[in-house]
């Protein structure tokens, strides 16, 4: 282990039982240690959600780490091989929830920019740290809510590195310069409940929007492009009848998601799949709930900088995705034009047994000092 302080550091951040969405002092810990460092501090609260930003530099251009203190709830405790709070070592594993993601990841910031700090007295620009702990959760009083009301706007971010664990297998394998949007729906549909001996006495509602189904499935959204693949439009649960076998259903129930690229907006996918259940002629009702516009960085110096920094610390080749959920890098496009994420592998992330490795933690500092290096340090 080359970096010894990143395993201190993460063993101080797992035992701070940060349940979303209460921190449990883990941002205290890290101010306190970024105050070390000479940054300046600033917390804002909002609800039961603590969210910490840190500056050091008050020049242009501005990098900024953004990340989550939060984690998800353990599970079955008893199925964990050690106390899920307590960073524990087996079989050359790293044991404990956050490990990945990603107090892992917060680990690696911290113990990188004190080593950049050391070696870089006078540094070019300036370094933002702002962590929340409303990431697992609702994301509504963390990130989003600190840019919607104006708290990141004095800080000029230029470019944002989003510390969630972007890996796949290696470290080095994936960079994500993007995110795919997302829009769920709640869909109803009302027909007529019966005896299923008089169908004539009676409307069936999964009959009626068999049809109709077919046509949401089979309906090209876009065509995506080079960076996403066409829009996916999923069923995640559909549910209708009472549970007995002679009794047609009045009433079908469907949840359903669109993950949808920068080549179509929520209001484009809601008017088609408005325009295809007007057609149908039933009798319906659909709410709906978006949790993230897409975005895509094009602008290449963060990402050719991470790219660069993965080559020559790695050897490896990192492919540029945009690939799996959402992330708060959606709330840091808002008002930043770079956001890439890059962290540690998401394997194990959210499961029992979460775990990272102390190899995986010294590959991700040293890229993370690459890029400081690259960016901000007098050539």
């Amino acid at each position: 282990m080359k970096y010894n302080n990143v395993i201190n550091i993460l063993d101080k951040l797992i035992s701070c039982k940060s349940l979303t969405p209460f921190d449990d002092k883990c941002q205290e810990y890290i101010s306190n240690f970024l105050k070390d460092l000479g940054f300046e501090i600033e917390f804002k609260k909002y609800g039961d959600v603590t969210n910490l930003i840190a500056r050091y530099g008050s020049q242009r251009p501005v990098l900024a780490y953004v990340g989550h203190t939060d984690v998800v709830p353990t599970g079955d405790i008893e199925k964990w091989h050690s106390d899920p709070f307590k960073l524990t070592e087996k079989d050359s594993k790293l044991y404990g929830r956050g490990t990945s993601d990603m107090k892992g990841g917060i680990a690696c910031m911290l113990h990188s920019i004190e080593d950049f700090l050391k070696h870089n007295q006078n540094i070019i620009g300036s370094i933002v740290i702002v962590l929340t702990s409303d990431e697992e959760g609702p994301a509504v009083n963390g990130i989003k809510k600190l840019v919607e009301s104006g708290d990141l706007s004095k800080y000029d971010i230029d470019m944002c590195i989003v510390g969630e664990p972007s890996c796949k297998k290696n470290i080095g394998d994936t960079i994500k310069n993007g995110r795919r949007g997302s829009l769920s729906g709640a869909l109803r549909i009302q027909g007529i409940q019966g005896h299923i001996a008089y169908p004539q006495n009676a409307e069936n509602p999964i009959h009626a929007f068999s049809s109709t189904l077919d046509k949401l499935v089979s309906e090209k959204y876009d065509q995506g492009n080079e960076y996403f693949p066409p829009t996916s439009f999923q069923i995640s649960n559909i549910n209708s009848g009472v549970g007995a076998t002679n009794i047609i259903p009045g009433e079908l129930s469907m949840d359903f998601n669109f993950r949808y690229s920068t080549e179509t907006t929520k209001d484009e996918l809601q008017n088609k799949f408005e325009k295809i259940m007007q057609q149908s002629g039933l009798n319906y009702a659909v709410n709906w709930s978006h949790s993230g516009d897409p975005f895509l960085t094009e602008k290449k110096d963060l990402l050719n900088a991470c790219a660069l920094a993965i080559e020559e610390e790695l050897g490896v080749t990192a492919e540029i995705s945009t690939d799996g959920g959402t992330s708060d890098g959606r709330f840091m496009a808002k008002i930043c034009d770079q956001v890439i994420e890059f962290g540690l592998i998401n394997e194990s992330i959210h499961k029992i047994n979460e775990h990272t490795t102390s190899s995986a933690l010294d590959d991700v500092t040293k890229v993370y000092i690459s890029i400081l290096n690259k960016l901000l340090a007098k050539k």
